[in-house]
């Protein structure tokens, strides 16, 4: 048995290629069986189309569920007001990070940066759903955030602000400014973490030279540090906007019952019981993630990962 094995280990040293071939199989599988198979399914799918007498689905290729799809102005307004948020999120997120992870990457001493880090990483290891629900308690008529603002003397500006259509609800936990606080809350730390690491990769011999050059700390922040960052920028906005962008439990929960790409599909495929709909409409954030990595591509943003 011994033998063997060492034959079978003499073999494999010879043949790298094989032997990382075997490796790396069960991640193959994995990927192409399970993931890749799914997406294609998905895809095929919403090439079928649903008898409008008899709510059969009719496995014949077709485009009318993209027609369809197309079509209605609210599948527009849903689709518009999903990529508006995501880019909300991302946008608010990268500004917010950007000062905690360069204040991490350049002056946090060695004893201070492991609770930085474990400040930022702690909130990721609760669940979900709790995280969310802890936040439609703050933000209720009857939560700590609407008490310090009466205290404040400030309801009257927050029933100002909830009347706004951009920001419409009854209360934040029911309106999009609270969807995006939330939003905003639960993706940070992916924006940070990025950033974070592609400043510790900028070599302090260039700030010198900056320095050496004449290069006062505001020049040096504009032609060296943020262009060296953005990478990192570009990264973490991979991980907020496609996230946001497939989110469905944070606007059923907080939302106002408007409809989001994530609840679009949850509704289509269950309620409705229209599987083709709900596959087409699965297809679009996989086109715009799909441009979104082609940009992120061109701007470096793999570097950072």
């Amino acid at each position: 048995m011994t033998q063997t094995f060492d034959r079978l280990i003499a073999f494999l040293f010879y043949r790298k290629s094989l032997a990382l071939l075997l490796l790396l199989s069960p991640l193959i599988i994995w990927l192409g069986v399970i993931y890749l198979g799914s997406l294609i399914t998905l895809l095929v799918q919403s090439f079928f189309s649903v008898d409008s007498f008899s709510g059969v689905i009719k496995h014949e290729f077709t485009l009318d569920t993209y027609v369809d799809l197309f079509k209605q102005p609210t599948n527009w307004d849903i689709i518009i007001r999903t990529t508006t948020m995501a880019a909300s999120v991302t946008l608010v997120s990268a500004i917010l990070a950007f000062p905690v992870a360069y204040y991490m990457a350049m002056f946090a001493s060695p004893r201070l940066k492991p609770f930085l880090y474990l400040g930022i990483m702690l909130p990721l290891w609760s669940s979900y759903l709790v995280k969310v629900y802890a936040w439609k308690l703050l933000m209720a008529k009857e939560g700590i955030i609407t008490w310090f603002l009466e205290q404040a003397g400030l309801t009257h500006l927050l029933e100002v602000i909830l009347s706004l259509p951009v920001i419409g609800g009854s209360s934040l936990s029911f309106s999009y400014i609270g969807m995006f606080l939330v939003f905003l809350y639960l993706w940070l730390p992916f924006m940070i973490l990025p950033i974070q690491a592609s400043l510790e990769r900028i070599p302090h011999s260039l700030l010198e030279a900056s320095s050496d050059l004449g290069a006062g700390p505001s020049a040096t922040f504009r032609k060296v540090i943020f262009p060296l960052a953005f990478p990192g920028v570009v990264a973490g906005s991979i991980f907020t906007f496609s996230l946001t962008l497939g989110d469905y439990i944070i606007p059923t929960i907080i939302g106002n019952s408007s409809y989001f790409i994530g609840m679009a599909v949850y509704t289509h495929q269950g309620t409705a019981g229209n599987i083709p709909l709900a596959a087409a409409f699965s297809v679009i954030p996989i086109i715009i993630m799909m441009v979104y990595l082609m940009i992120a591509k061109r701007l470096g943003a793999f570097d950072a990962l």
